[in-house]
């Protein structure tokens, strides 16, 4: 790159320093900067647009434009060629605006005259602030190095904006991180709560943009490198015999770390006039908006590492560690891009609530987070880079809404639904002892999930009758190794003494699909939730069942053990499954092992295919519990994690209530117990419809217990089965209406 333009950037970074010094109020530095950069690049127009909301640029400043459009031309995200550049993440340079594809003519601001146009994003991290774009008469187009020259001074404008630099009056000027601000995501796990934000990854704060010397930035880059690639190698020894997606990750760190193309564009950033910790936060901000755009997952994973790996290098350069000496709020609500089960266990239940940037419904994080009942939102864009440590924030897990620093109004409402949830938790306290009895007399057998210790005390509180369904994946998936069969069996000891005789149902590893573990080879299947998983890896690799069925014989110890296989798919795969059963039983016979008072062997039915088994194996299965999440999922081949269609199909559909209910009648035909295991059990509405169809114990999340019990105890079976059967006849698509109408008619 030409000296002599590395001096000029450097120039203009150094006039845009003292442009922005003083006392001066944000609109007024706005102007010198659109000033000085239409000056510096010798083009007539520089003309810089900000966000006023996500929808919406607004020009906030010009040189060369009418004055009077300042702050009255605005446009739509991906509206004319500034709102391309806005939305797309990338730079517009055409030599013809008016004939190019999207352009928009705006008259109040007089741009008809200038042909060439320029524009580059101002973003920060993936976060999209602006637009700073140049015009000139002449048609032309910008050269590489007046392109790299303007992103340099985006880059810088970011920086500022986000340290507040240009705070005025009007929307598009308003101080960041004050406002109000709410976020659609994903309901991880319902619940509410209030409290106060805990950054899981303190932010990083580039205070000094722009630097005079920049061999002394190159030697402190060169030195924070180093500390990088010497700290990875460290690692990458500590991890060589571990676990293997751990070392992936690791040598994609050195990768980048000894990177000669990521050097280099740092180098640039600081010859062109940036500081190293700019450079840095420079080249991070345009893989980030890669990311954003990128759909394989190895590349995005790969970007997502240069990420980390970027983070780690600001760290070393700014002196700002993971430890910031902040104290942690007494009501913590976690805020983070992603995390995993151990990280979160090591918050364990002082955590009011958990919002996530990314992560999914499945996660192993959504997993813990049900687990520990504490309200998690997933898919919350923009979390991250909005909140601020002690920031006041509201998690709304029903719904999938957060309210960051909300407004008097939105606290006042949102305190009043945490009343009234309290209120009703009172009510369900009333009747905790009491059993699910409905108005016609029958009587369902309320149950809860859980795989975690942590778990067993609402047993007890939550009036279950026993634990339907016990993870026993949670202990393999928070380890960085296999855990050995003694600690399983005092774990799982622990869990039977906790539950004091009540019936606890132990579902073997149910791994694959979005549950990998640490230390397991990961098998790239373009659809992992229909390929190699749970009981099919248990049948393959018999080893892993095996121990965990010894272990569950022994923590038994003369008790009563209840064993489930998931996923199973056909009879075969129970009958195979059930021998390694006998196997084990016989090898603990052999070595003297005191063996469990009674066994269940039964069977999770989350596949359509196993309600059409042949009658034997419904005469030979010993109990039947149904996985409702995956079922509904294969039902309607609807992904529960692809969000544009998992809201789509509903559990009370007709066709899907028309086969479960054929299910029932299979087992009342061959007295089978049978059990229905999900979401969908704790919800109310559709727990009063399962039980009006014929389905006589539901296992659910203990918070669900009460306000499930507390429907099924007003209502009558035999009138909602009948509503059921009417909506069916009218040939209606789901029951949902009718019975809701049945329900507020009942008061």
């Amino acid at each position: 790159m030409p000296e002599r333009m590395e001096t000029e950037s450097r120039k203009l970074l150094g006039r845009l320093r003292d442009a922005m010094a003083g006392d001066v109020a944000g609109q007024a530095r706005l102007d010198r900067i659109t000033h000085l950069i239409a000056d510096s690049m010798g083009s007539e127009v520089c003309s810089i647009y900000l966000f006023r909301d996500e929808e919406t640029l607004e020009l906030c400043a010009t040189e060369g434009l009418k004055k009077e459009a300042v702050h009255q031309t605005r446009m739509r995200l991906g509206e004319g060629l500034v709102g391309q550049v806005a939305r797309r993440g990338r730079v517009v340079n055409t030599p013809d605006a008016p004939s190019a594809k999207g352009f928009r003519y705006m008259p109040e601001t007089g741009e008809e005259i200038y042909s060439s146009f320029l524009g580059v994003p101002i973003q920060r991290l993936g976060e999209k602030l602006g637009v700073l774009v140049v015009q000139s008469k002449d048609a032309r187009t910008f050269t590489a190095d007046e392109i790299y020259a303007l992103e340099v001074v985006a880059m810088v404008l970011a920086e500022m904006t986000e340290l507040g630099a240009f705070v005025g009056e009007g929307a598009a000027l308003k101080a960041r991180h004050q406002q109000s601000v709410l976020i659609r995501g994903t309901t991880g796990q319902e619940g509410a709560a209030e409290g106060h934000v805990w950054l899981h990854e303190p932010r990083v704060v580039v205070a000094n943009p722009i630097a005079d010397d920049p061999h002394k930035e190159l030697a402190r880059l060169k030195e924070a490198v180093e500390e990088l690639r010497v700290g990875v190698d460290k690692m990458l020894q500590i991890s060589a015999n571990g676990d293997k997606e751990q070392l992936q990750v690791l040598e994609a760190y050195r990768m980048f770390a000894n990177s000669k193309g990521w050097m280099r564009r740092m180098e640039e950033d600081i010859s062109r006039g940036l500081s190293a910790e700019a450079a840095v936060e420079k080249e991070q901000s345009v893989a980030r908006a890669r990311m954003e755009q990128v759909q394989d997952s190895y590349l995005r994973e790969r970007l997502s590492d240069l990420d980390d790996l970027s983070n780690r290098l600001l760290r070393i350069l700014t002196g700002q560690g993971s430890e910031t000496g902040a104290e942690m709020p007494p009501d913590p609500i976690l805020i983070a891009r992603n995390i995993g089960p151990g990280e979160l266990l090591e918050y364990g239940r002082k955590l009011r609530g958990i919002v996530l940037e990314e992560g999914s419904v499945g996660s192993h994080a959504a997993i813990v987070a049900r687990a520990l009942a504490i309200p998690l939102v997933v898919h919350a864009g923009r979390i991250t880079t909005e909140a601020l440590n002690n920031d006041q924030i509201m998690v709304d897990g029903d719904q999938g809404i957060v309210h960051l620093r909300p407004d008097d109004t939105v606290v006042t409402a949102f305190r009043d639904k945490i009343a009234m949830q309290a209120q009703a938790l009172e009510r369900y306290a009333s009747i905790r002892d009491k059993h699910a009895q409905t108005l016609c007399g029958s009587v369902v057998s309320l149950h809860m999930n859980a795989g975690l210790m942590a778990d067993l005390p609402s047993l007890e509180n939550s009036g279950a009758e026993g634990v339907g369904l016990f993870r026993t994946e949670l202990q393999f998936l928070i380890r960085n190794q296999m855990p050995k069969r003694t600690e399983l069996a005092a774990l799982y000891s622990r869990v039977l003494d906790a539950a004091k005789g009540k019936r606890v149902v132990f579902r073997t590893l149910d791994i694959g699909s979005d549950k990998v573990l640490p230390y397991m080879k990961p098998n790239d299947e373009p659809n992992p939730a229909l390929g190699w998983r749970a009981i099919r890896v248990g049948l393959d690799k018999p080893g892993v069942m095996r121990m965990q069925l010894q272990a569950l014989i022994r923590a038994a110890n003369g008790r009563p053990l209840t064993v489930m296989f998931p996923f199973i798919a056909q009879f075969e795969e129970y009958r195979a499954a059930h021998a390694e059963v006998d196997k084990a039983i016989q090898r603990e016979k052999r070595l003297g092992h005191v063996l469990p008072e009674t066994l269940e062997v039964g069977a999770m039915l989350e596949t359509p295919s196993l309600g059409f088994a042949p009658q034997k194996f419904f005469e030979e299965v010993g109990f039947l519990s149904i996985g409702g999440n995956d079922l509904k999922q294969f039902f309607f081949a609807a992904d529960r994690e692809n969000e544009r269609v998992r809201r789509r199909y509903d559990t009370l559909n007709v066709s899907f209530l028309t086969f479960i209910e054929r299910i029932v009648e299979r087992c009342i035909a061959t007295g089978t117990p049978l059990s229905f295991c999900g979401e969908d059990a704790g919800r109310p509405i559709e727990a009063l419809c399962l039980a009006a169809i014929g389905i006589r114990t539901l296992s659910m999340r203990p918070a669900s217990i009460g306000p499930v019990k507390s429907l099924l105890r007003r209502s009558n079976l035999e009138e909602v089965r009948k509503i059921i059967s009417d909506a069916r006849h009218r040939g209606e698509q789901s029951v949902r209406p009718a019975v809701m109408e049945y329900l507020r008619g009942q008061g």
